[in-house]
């Protein structure tokens, strides 16, 4: 049961990685509004970091099952570490470093990097299918 919830969050994660890609290339004003909002008040902050944090678990848990069971637990740890770490540093200090990334993210780079956005999606919704 565990594993089947573990599969399709790791879709989601899929759809949401296609769909911020999308948003990327078509709305990046918005997606860089979004990037210095993070960490900008405690609801966001905490928030934030337990939504990376399922799809972190999930895929350790669905490493055992997986085609890639290597590249999903390297994949699971590489977003549940730097999570947990973010959860115990000042929430300002995440705040600021959103804040300058995004002053230095211009909206065309955020258009440049979409397609990659979109690719690392759709395999990630292929490789559980």
């Amino acid at each position: 049961m565990l594993e089947i919830l573990a599969k399709f969050t790791i879709i989601g994660f899929g759809i949401f990685f296609t769909f911020t890609g999308l948003l990327m290339l078509f709305q990046p004003q918005k997606v860089r509004s979004i990037l210095q909002k993070a960490g900008s008040t405690t609801f966001i902050h905490y928030t934030e970091l337990a939504i990376r944090i399922i799809p972190g678990l999930a895929f350790l848990v669905y490493a055992e099952s997986s085609k890639f069971s290597i590249a999903f637990q390297i994949i699971g740890w590489f977003i549940l570490i730097p999570s947990l770490i973010l959860m115990i540093i000042p929430r300002k200090l995440h705040h600021k470093f959103s804040t300058s990334s995004a002053d230095i993210l211009k909206p065309f780079y955020f258009q440049l990097i979409s397609p990659l956005s979109i690719l690392i999606g759709i395999l990630i919704i292929y490789s559980v299918i």
